[in-house]
């Protein structure tokens, strides 16, 4: 297995035992090599990374590798730009797939997530969803397996996502995890759609406190390496870039 992508598969904010990040692409490796004596896997995700890029750096390196499975999650940072075109990004990610394919390898497509729960990203709700159809039926043509973010209900719940509210947590990236498995078929995981427990009750100014702590460590960073045309991810490498046993 070969997981290509951003900061989502990369793992950002799933903090690994060791250093470094899990992320769901790890966690659904490990699922697979329980169940696969030979099974090796590589990540070349890099955060902040646009589609063009992984388009041109990390699907050639996976048709490379030609592994039996590729999980493809890009186009997030695009839809987050303005003016970003979501039908000149389905075909610049059905380029990808058409690469990954014609390599001998079984595509995994990722549906961007609905932003419904989460306002400052709310206004990008319509151009999600017109990247989305457009990302199941290329699903559709290149006989692809679907991993639907949008339809995760569960992924509503603030628990599912770290601090900085763009990327998942820990339990976030195990229940994606366990909707790719899902979606591969395999059996005896737990199920994704398990409700969370009770969460406790948070007062509206603890939650106001949030809003700014919020605003201040991770929003304007952000809007300033916008502004600066930075990525996280400039000067970063792949943390798993060849092919190699859990």
């Amino acid at each position: 297995m070969v997981a290509i992508g951003d900061s989502f598969t990369e793992g950002l904010n799933d903090p690994a035992p060791d250093s470094g990040f899990l992320g769901w692409a790890d966690r659904l490796a490990a699922i697979m090599s329980e169940r696969q004596s030979d099974f090796r896997y590589a990540n070349l995700a890099i955060r902040g990374k646009l589609l063009g890029e992984i388009v041109e750096e990390q699907v050639p390196l996976a048709a490379k590798l030609r592994p039996a499975l590729v999980t493809y999650a890009a186009g997030g940072n695009d839809i987050l730009r303005p003016g970003s075109d979501p039908d000149a990004l389905a075909e610049l990610y059905e380029r990808g797939v058409r690469e990954l394919v014609d390599a001998g390898s079984e595509v995994v497509v990722f549906t961007g997530f609905d932003t419904r729960s989460t306002p400052l990203l709310r206004q990008l709700r319509g151009k999600i969803a017109t990247y989305n159809t457009h990302l199941w039926g290329i699903a559709d043509r290149y006989h692809c397996r679907v991993a639907d973010l949008w339809s995760m209900g569960v992924l509503h719940d603030s628990r599912a996502w770290s601090e900085d509210r763009l990327h998942l947590s820990s339990a976030g990236h195990q229940r994606v995890a366990l909707r790719v498995a899902d979606a591969l078929g395999l059996d005896d995981v737990d199920d994704w759609r398990t409700p969370w427990p009770p969460a406790g009750h948070r007062d509206w100014m603890t939650m106001r406190r949030d809003d700014l702590k919020w605003a201040r460590e991770h929003f304007v960073p952000w809007v300033s390496r916008r502004l600066r045309g930075q990525s996280s991810g400039d000067g970063m490498a792949a943390k798993r870039p060849d092919l190699l046993p859990l």
